[in-house]
Protein backbone atom coordinates (compact mmCIF):
# COMPACT_ATOMS: atom_id res chain seq x y z
CA UNK A 1 0.00 0.00 0.00
CA UNK A 2 1.52 3.30 -0.80
CA UNK A 3 1.71 6.59 1.64
CA UNK A 4 -1.61 8.35 1.95
CA UNK A 5 -0.61 11.66 -0.58
CA UNK A 6 -0.70 14.96 1.50
CA UNK A 7 -2.50 16.18 -2.07
CA UNK A 8 -6.35 16.42 -2.13
CA UNK A 9 -7.65 14.69 -5.19
CA UNK A 10 -7.55 16.33 -8.69
CA UNK A 11 -10.25 14.74 -9.91
CA UNK A 12 -13.64 16.53 -8.40
CA UNK A 13 -17.31 15.59 -9.30
CA UNK A 14 -17.45 18.67 -11.10
CA UNK A 15 -14.57 17.66 -13.25
CA UNK A 16 -16.56 14.09 -13.66
CA UNK A 17 -20.28 15.47 -14.48
CA UNK A 18 -18.32 17.35 -17.90
CA UNK A 19 -17.89 13.82 -18.50
CA UNK A 20 -21.15 12.41 -18.52
CA UNK A 21 -23.77 12.15 -21.59
CA UNK A 22 -26.47 10.39 -22.51
CA UNK A 23 -25.80 6.83 -24.70
CA UNK A 24 -28.03 4.27 -25.73
CA UNK A 25 -27.76 0.81 -24.39
CA UNK A 26 -26.67 -1.03 -27.30
CA UNK A 27 -28.33 -4.51 -26.76
CA UNK A 28 -27.54 -8.00 -26.18
CA UNK A 29 -23.20 -9.00 -26.55
CA UNK A 30 -22.83 -10.73 -29.98
CA UNK A 31 -21.92 -14.36 -29.03
CA UNK A 32 -22.76 -14.37 -25.68
CA UNK A 33 -25.50 -17.41 -24.07
CA UNK A 34 -27.19 -15.08 -21.45
CA UNK A 35 -28.20 -16.69 -18.32
CA UNK A 36 -32.07 -16.28 -17.22
CA UNK A 37 -32.15 -15.71 -14.15
CA UNK A 38 -33.06 -19.17 -12.81
CA UNK A 39 -29.59 -20.22 -14.34
CA UNK A 40 -27.35 -17.82 -12.35
CA UNK A 41 -29.38 -19.17 -9.41
CA UNK A 42 -28.63 -22.52 -10.17
CA UNK A 43 -25.09 -21.96 -11.43
CA UNK A 44 -24.68 -20.17 -7.35
CA UNK A 45 -26.16 -22.65 -5.80
CA UNK A 46 -23.54 -25.11 -7.54
CA UNK A 47 -20.84 -22.98 -6.73
CA UNK A 48 -21.98 -23.07 -3.17
CA UNK A 49 -22.14 -26.57 -3.49
CA UNK A 50 -18.76 -27.15 -4.69
CA UNK A 51 -16.77 -25.09 -1.87
CA UNK A 52 -18.34 -27.05 0.80
CA UNK A 53 -18.90 -25.73 4.30
CA UNK A 54 -17.31 -22.19 5.57
CA UNK A 55 -17.44 -18.88 5.01
CA UNK A 56 -17.62 -17.72 1.11
CA UNK A 57 -15.62 -14.52 0.38
CA UNK A 58 -15.53 -11.73 -2.86
CA UNK A 59 -12.21 -10.04 -3.55
CA UNK A 60 -13.11 -6.53 -5.00
CA UNK A 61 -10.26 -4.30 -6.10
CA UNK A 62 -12.62 -2.14 -8.29
CA UNK A 63 -16.33 -1.07 -8.94
CA UNK A 64 -17.58 -3.84 -6.69
CA UNK A 65 -15.55 -1.96 -3.66
CA UNK A 66 -18.58 0.90 -4.72
CA UNK A 67 -21.55 -0.72 -6.09
CA UNK A 68 -21.14 -4.08 -4.96
CA UNK A 69 -24.94 -4.75 -5.41
CA UNK A 70 -24.98 -7.72 -3.08
CA UNK A 71 -25.83 -7.72 0.30
CA UNK A 72 -22.95 -8.39 2.64
CA UNK A 73 -22.67 -9.78 6.34
CA UNK A 74 -18.73 -8.81 6.77
CA UNK A 75 -16.13 -7.02 5.16
CA UNK A 76 -12.03 -5.98 5.56
CA UNK A 77 -9.07 -5.38 3.85
CA UNK A 78 -6.62 -7.76 2.04
CA UNK A 79 -4.32 -8.13 -0.70
CA UNK A 80 -3.82 -10.53 -3.39
CA UNK A 81 -0.10 -11.76 -3.95
CA UNK A 82 0.80 -12.54 -7.43
CA UNK A 83 -2.07 -9.95 -9.31
CA UNK A 84 -2.33 -6.11 -9.63
CA UNK A 85 -5.46 -4.04 -10.75
CA UNK A 86 -4.62 -2.20 -14.19
CA UNK A 87 -7.34 -0.47 -16.81
CA UNK A 88 -6.75 -3.05 -19.43
CA UNK A 89 -10.50 -4.00 -20.12
CA UNK A 90 -11.68 -2.51 -23.69
CA UNK A 91 -15.28 -1.26 -23.31
CA UNK A 92 -17.30 -0.81 -26.62
CA UNK A 93 -20.03 -0.75 -23.90
CA UNK A 94 -20.90 -0.24 -20.53
CA UNK A 95 -18.18 3.22 -19.66
CA UNK A 96 -17.45 3.13 -23.83
CA UNK A 97 -18.76 3.26 -27.12
CA UNK A 98 -17.05 1.49 -30.35
CA UNK A 99 -16.16 5.12 -31.45
CA UNK A 100 -14.91 5.79 -28.22
CA UNK A 101 -13.93 2.98 -26.59
CA UNK A 102 -13.55 3.29 -22.72
CA UNK A 103 -11.30 1.24 -20.33
CA UNK A 104 -11.96 -0.99 -16.88
CA UNK A 105 -10.34 -2.42 -14.17
CA UNK A 106 -9.80 -6.02 -14.22
CA UNK A 107 -7.05 -8.58 -12.66
CA UNK A 108 -3.29 -8.57 -14.28
CA UNK A 109 -0.44 -10.98 -13.58
CA UNK A 110 2.27 -9.97 -11.29
CA UNK A 111 3.15 -7.45 -8.44
CA UNK A 112 0.01 -6.89 -5.09
CA UNK A 113 -3.55 -5.59 -5.03
CA UNK A 114 -4.50 -4.58 -2.15
CA UNK A 115 -9.02 -4.50 -1.96
CA UNK A 116 -11.70 -5.44 -0.22
CA UNK A 117 -12.88 -9.23 1.19
CA UNK A 118 -16.84 -9.26 1.41
CA UNK A 119 -18.01 -12.10 2.86
CA UNK A 120 -21.72 -13.72 1.82
CA UNK A 121 -24.13 -13.93 4.76
CA UNK A 122 -23.94 -17.91 5.91
CA UNK A 123 -27.62 -18.23 5.44
CA UNK A 124 -27.77 -16.58 2.10
CA UNK A 125 -25.04 -17.69 0.45
CA UNK A 126 -26.08 -18.56 -3.02
CA UNK A 127 -29.00 -16.21 -3.34
CA UNK A 128 -26.46 -13.09 -2.85
CA UNK A 129 -23.69 -14.92 -4.94
CA UNK A 130 -26.40 -15.14 -7.87
CA UNK A 131 -26.78 -11.20 -7.59
CA UNK A 132 -22.78 -10.55 -8.26
CA UNK A 133 -23.06 -13.23 -11.06
CA UNK A 134 -25.83 -11.21 -12.37
CA UNK A 135 -23.80 -7.71 -11.56
CA UNK A 136 -20.72 -9.36 -13.01
CA UNK A 137 -21.16 -11.61 -15.90
CA UNK A 138 -23.67 -12.48 -18.57
CA UNK A 139 -23.04 -15.90 -19.65
CA UNK A 140 -21.22 -19.14 -19.28
CA UNK A 141 -18.85 -17.59 -21.74
CA UNK A 142 -17.90 -15.01 -19.02
CA UNK A 143 -16.89 -17.72 -15.94
CA UNK A 144 -13.69 -18.29 -17.87
CA UNK A 145 -12.82 -14.94 -15.74
CA UNK A 146 -14.05 -15.70 -12.48
CA UNK A 147 -10.80 -16.94 -10.23
CA UNK A 148 -10.58 -17.93 -7.03
CA UNK A 149 -8.02 -16.15 -4.91
CA UNK A 150 -5.69 -16.86 -1.63
CA UNK A 151 -6.22 -13.44 -0.43
CA UNK A 152 -4.02 -12.72 3.06
CA UNK A 153 -6.12 -10.57 5.32
CA UNK A 154 -5.26 -9.82 9.12
CA UNK A 155 -2.66 -12.43 9.50
CA UNK A 156 -4.20 -15.55 7.68
CA UNK A 157 -4.91 -16.89 4.09
CA UNK A 158 -8.63 -16.43 2.40
CA UNK A 159 -9.72 -18.01 -0.34
CA UNK A 160 -11.99 -15.10 -2.15
CA UNK A 161 -13.77 -15.41 -5.47
CA UNK A 162 -12.52 -12.62 -8.09
CA UNK A 163 -14.25 -11.46 -11.26
CA UNK A 164 -12.65 -10.87 -14.62
CA UNK A 165 -8.77 -12.05 -13.95
CA UNK A 166 -6.77 -12.18 -16.95
CA UNK A 167 -9.69 -11.03 -19.50
CA UNK A 168 -7.71 -11.84 -22.89
CA UNK A 169 -10.37 -11.29 -25.15
CA UNK A 170 -10.58 -7.45 -23.81
CA UNK A 171 -7.00 -6.69 -24.28
CA UNK A 172 -5.85 -3.91 -26.62
CA UNK A 173 -3.06 -5.03 -28.58
CA UNK A 174 -0.75 -3.68 -25.82
CA UNK A 175 -1.13 -2.25 -22.69
CA UNK A 176 -2.22 1.50 -22.72
CA UNK A 177 0.19 3.65 -21.04
CA UNK A 178 -1.01 5.81 -18.05
CA UNK A 179 -1.03 8.76 -20.73
CA UNK A 180 -2.80 6.59 -23.02
CA UNK A 181 -5.48 5.12 -20.24
CA UNK A 182 -5.67 9.19 -18.83
CA UNK A 183 -7.49 10.10 -22.34
CA UNK A 184 -9.22 7.07 -23.01
CA UNK A 185 -10.98 7.84 -19.65
CA UNK A 186 -11.47 11.42 -19.94
CA UNK A 187 -13.15 11.15 -23.24
CA UNK A 188 -15.14 7.71 -23.11
CA UNK A 189 -19.10 7.35 -21.94
CA UNK A 190 -21.42 4.30 -22.54
CA UNK A 191 -24.67 3.79 -21.51
CA UNK A 192 -24.14 2.85 -17.65
CA UNK A 193 -21.50 5.92 -17.16
CA UNK A 194 -18.06 7.51 -17.85
CA UNK A 195 -14.83 6.26 -17.11
CA UNK A 196 -13.78 9.00 -15.03
CA UNK A 197 -16.43 8.44 -13.10
CA UNK A 198 -15.68 4.94 -12.75
CA UNK A 199 -11.92 6.02 -12.11
CA UNK A 200 -13.11 8.79 -9.44
CA UNK A 201 -15.45 6.19 -7.45
CA UNK A 202 -13.21 3.52 -7.06
CA UNK A 203 -10.14 5.98 -5.76
CA UNK A 204 -12.87 7.54 -3.63
CA UNK A 205 -13.76 4.47 -2.30
CA UNK A 206 -10.70 2.90 -1.86
CA UNK A 207 -8.96 5.89 -0.06
CA UNK A 208 -12.40 5.66 2.69
CA UNK A 209 -10.42 2.11 3.28
CA UNK A 210 -7.29 3.46 3.65
CA UNK A 211 -6.16 2.26 0.30
CA UNK A 212 -4.05 4.69 -2.00
CA UNK A 213 -3.03 2.70 -5.08
CA UNK A 214 0.14 4.70 -6.57
CA UNK A 215 -0.92 4.43 -10.11
CA UNK A 216 -4.39 4.82 -9.52
CA UNK A 217 -3.79 8.30 -7.16
CA UNK A 218 -1.10 9.42 -10.46
CA UNK A 219 -4.09 8.78 -13.01
CA UNK A 220 -7.19 10.54 -11.24
CA UNK A 221 -4.25 13.53 -11.77
CA UNK A 222 -3.63 12.55 -15.41
CA UNK A 223 -7.50 12.44 -16.36
CA UNK A 224 -8.50 15.96 -14.29
CA UNK A 225 -5.83 17.42 -16.24
CA UNK A 226 -7.25 16.46 -19.32
CA UNK A 227 -10.46 16.93 -18.41
CA UNK A 228 -9.73 20.81 -17.88
CA UNK A 229 -7.30 20.54 -20.99
CA UNK A 230 -10.34 19.90 -23.21
CA UNK A 231 -12.42 22.76 -21.59
CA UNK A 232 -10.20 25.74 -22.27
Amino acid sequence: MAKPPIEQMALTAELVARCERCVPDPGPRAGITYYTKAEFAETARAMVAARGAGPLWIFAYGSLIWNPGFTAADHRRGTAHGWHRRFSMKMERWRGTPGQPGLMLALERGGSCEGILFRLPDEAKAEELARVLQREIDGPEDRVYLRWLNVRSGGEIVPALTFWAHPKDFHLPEHPTLEQTAHMLARACGHIGSGAAYLYNTVTKLAEHGIYDRNLWRLQKLVAREIEGRSR
